[in-house]
């Protein structure tokens, strides 16, 4: 037999350049990457839209400017070293474009939040003062509910002679008609620097007054005086504040401050008691003017507009109709949002209808993946600082649920059309309804107990019933009753609206009454936190079995969850107020307050419910009128705490004693030296560069507030410098 020619051999490095050229022939990491994106129905926007958020969630996670510089020096070398190696190669396209959109993006979230921060923050004064302010009124905000309105001043601070924004209470007896925006006022008020979180995982109002241009919060004492009567400042807020109570002249009682709330964004007037049912029952998104109600009056104006058109031939034939509707249906939306004080979820659902609008125009899909995420970019490229507060991210998230819900292959089977009854076709809408509102409770509840560490179990239930009855019920009487208050016939109209929110109010104090209707939980960890995130949006963003992998972070979430830890001890940031989680899950304190949201917030951190207990009367517990001494026990060892109740002046031989008989020592005063407990001493001079602490005692722990504060604006140690994890005393 003959055989071929001989063979030259090639190279060592030949067949290693001949597979690079050759994808199937080697299986490299940019292959997988290449596959996997070919195969999951990867989308960039929504990625795009996350990497920004990312980006702009790193500035509030670290704690330095050179870290922030960092994050954006590393990810436009990343972007730049990813077009690098993948240059020329075709078949690299997908990866290379998604890598380097990524990085630019995040990058640019970064500098975005950077940015905003040092254009809009405004430093807090330095300490409390009692002064004689003399300003032009910003915003009134009225809050019937609570007793007073809330005035937002353009003052000059008349030592530096710098232009400041404050917030005063005035009790709603001192007001006047006069006291509106554009009006120069002059009252004699208490000013506070804007307060940090009260202990660690507490609501941080110093960061959202940074943002909101604040440099102090405080109240009237006395009379105000109008100096000089508004101009036309203001004129729209007046509108809504004269449409909020003409709303509630119509229709009285909580009915009727719910009511105004849906007319115009006015929550001021709703009573501490209907807040909280609705909270407790999963209705209080329906409060905040948002998708529901912007989606009801958009639809109903397109519908509307479409179907008067169509009645005029002469305009149907020479007009598209559905783009004048799609016209007349964003006028209404965008005067609406600006009517209710375009809060962040009002324009968030304002901006994706236009985008739903605008896709019925022109013939496309107007639900998407894509119209949400640039939604909420456009939202966060304007108001940055939205990401981290819950408003945004339940807004979002509930309607990143529905659409990701909606679009997946199962639920676009199930409600496929099909030869059916009239009634099974309702019994599988009603019971996607109730899917689908188990899925918007499931994506919720994360955020719920992260922000507000209680949320409402039977949310998804009540749902079904109120979102329909505001939707069609309630939202249209109001629009109607104010249309036909223009002729004087608006009583039915605000009859049915009475009735429709009454069976609301009434499902909102029957669901949260039931019981178990609220799980309460202590603080959740950034970390857990952050699991639920990304399984959640991994579940939503991709398509096919892949996404089930978005379970895993999300069970590991819940797990950690499960065992998340109760701080034994939580110490206010001015050390007189100390809760103590005590036998059969009571909170003690050290000192009785009238203070509602210093108990709250301790309550809310331990995830303890029921009225706290003075620290005097439990057993194990010894109160002088100077001192009280608690023993704990906890993972096997006996804690003891010295906490000061007074300021009189204690002998300094006696308090050094009790001092090294104790392991804790807690003191809203300056301690000396020699006062050394075992473990830590809490006292003035500690406190002041800690914030408020939150002590693990079986973990031997300490949490503080500066811990998470970083060198951002709005947090400033007393010594300027930015203090280390806690650290026992010597």
């Amino acid at each position: 037999m003959g055989e071929g020619p001989d063979r030259v051999p090639e190279p060592p490095d030949a067949a290693v350049r001949r597979n690079w050229r050759n994808p199937v022939r080697l299986s490299s990491l940019a292959d997988r990457v290449e596959h996997f994106l070919g195969h999951s129905g990867f989308d960039r926007a929504p990625w795009l839209t996350v990497a920004f958020a990312c980006g702009i969630g790193s500035w509030f996670m670290l704690d330095r400017p050179w870290q922030w510089a960092s994050a954006i020096g590393l990810a436009l070398i990343g972007a730049t070293a990813a077009a690098a190696i993948w240059r020329g190669r075709e078949d690299r396209g997908a990866t290379r474009l998604a890598v380097v959109s990524v990085l630019l993006v995040f990058a640019m979230g970064v500098g975005v939040i950077w940015a905003k921060s040092a254009l809009v923050g405004a430093a807090p004064i330095e300490r409390p003062v009692v002064t004689l302010v003399d300003g032009r009124i910003l915003e009134r905000q009225e809050q019937p509910a609570e007793g007073r309105v809330r005035l937002v001043l353009a003052i000059r601070d008349a030592a530096s002679g710098q232009a400041m924004k404050v917030r005063v209470n005035v009790p709603l007896e001192s007001t006047s008609a006069d006291l509106v925006e554009g009006a120069q006022v002059r009252l004699r008020a208490r000013l506070s620097p804007p307060a940090p979180p009260l202990v660690p995982g507490g609501y941080d109002f110093a960061r959202r007054a940074w943002f909101d241009g604040l440099s102090a919060t405080g109240s009237a004492l006395g009379p105000v005086t109008v100096v000089r009567l508004a101009g036309e400042d203001g004129r729209l807020a007046r509108w809504q504040r004269a449409l909020a109570a003409h709303v509630r002249d119509r229709v009285s009682g909580s009915e009727g401050t719910i009511a105004a709330a849906f007319a115009s964004g006015d929550r001021g007037a709703i009573s501490a008691a209907d807040e909280e049912a609705m909270r407790d029952s999963g209705l209080t998104h329906l409060l905040s003017i948002s998708g529901v109600h912007v989606s009801a009056l958009i639809a109903a104006a397109y519908i509307l507009a479409a179907r008067l058109l169509a009645l005029w031939p002469w305009f149907a034939l020479r007009f598209r109709i559905p783009l004048v509707a799609a016209g007349m249906g964003a006028m209404a939306g965008i005067g609406y949002t600006l009517l209710t004080g375009a809060e962040v979820p009002t324009v968030r659902s304002c901006l994706g209808a236009l985008l739903v609008l605008a896709a019925l125009a022109i013939g496309r899909e107007p639900l998407s993946l894509r119209m949400l995420a640039v939604a909420a970019f456009a939202v966060l490229l304007l108001w940055p600082e939205a990401l981290i507060g819950p408003s945004f991210q339940m807004s979002f998230a509930a309607v990143l649920a529905i659409v990701a819900l909606h679009e997946s292959r199962w639920v676009k089977a199930f409600l496929a059309a099909r030869e059916e009854t009239w009634l099974s076709r309702q019994a599988r809408r009603f019971a996607m309804l109730v899917v689908t509102g188990l899925v918007i409770e499931a994506a919720l509840t994360p955020i719920v107990l992260f922000h507000f560490h209680r949320a409402g179990l039977y949310g998804a239930f009540a749902n079904v019933i109120a979102i329909p009855l505001v939707t069609l019920v309630s939202m249209p009487a109001i629009a109607l009753g104010l249309v036909l208050d223009l002729a004087g016939l608006g009583g039915p109209a605000w009859w049915v609206t009475d009735r429709s929110l009454a069976l609301l109010l009434g499902i909102a104090h029957w669901t949260a009454a039931q019981p178990g209707a609220v799980k309460l939980m202590p603080q959740v960890g950034p970390g857990t936190f952050a699991l639920f995130v990304a399984g959640g949006l991994w579940l939503a963003l991709w398509h096919g079995r892949v996404r089930l992998l978005g379970l895993v972070p999300g069970a590991i979430g819940a797990a950690m969850l499960t065992v998340t830890p109760v701080p034994d001890v939580l110490v206010t940031p001015d050390g007189r107020q100390v809760g103590i989680v005590g036998a059969g899950n009571r909170l003690l304190l050290l000192r009785e307050t009238r203070s509602s949201y210093v108990r709250d917030n301790l309550l809310e951190t331990t995830g303890l419910s029921g009225e706290p207990v003075p620290l005097a009367s439990p057993p194990g517990a010894r109160c002088s009128r100077d001192f009280c001494v608690m023993s704990l026990r906890r993972n096997g060892r006996d804690w003891t705490l010295l906490m000061a109740r007074s300021r009189e002046r204690i002998e300094e031989r006696a308090l050094a004693a009790a001092c090294e008989q104790v392991d804790i020592v807690v003191a809203d005063r300056w301690l000396p030296a020699s006062c050394r407990p075992r473990w830590l001493k809490a006292d003035r001079r500690f406190l002041d560069r800690s914030g408020g602490l939150a002590i693990y005692l079986a973990d031997e722990r300490i949490d503080t507030v500066a811990a998470a504060q970083g060198e951002h604006g709005w947090w400033r140690a007393p010594d300027e410098t930015r203090p280390a994890r806690a650290t026992p005393a010597p």
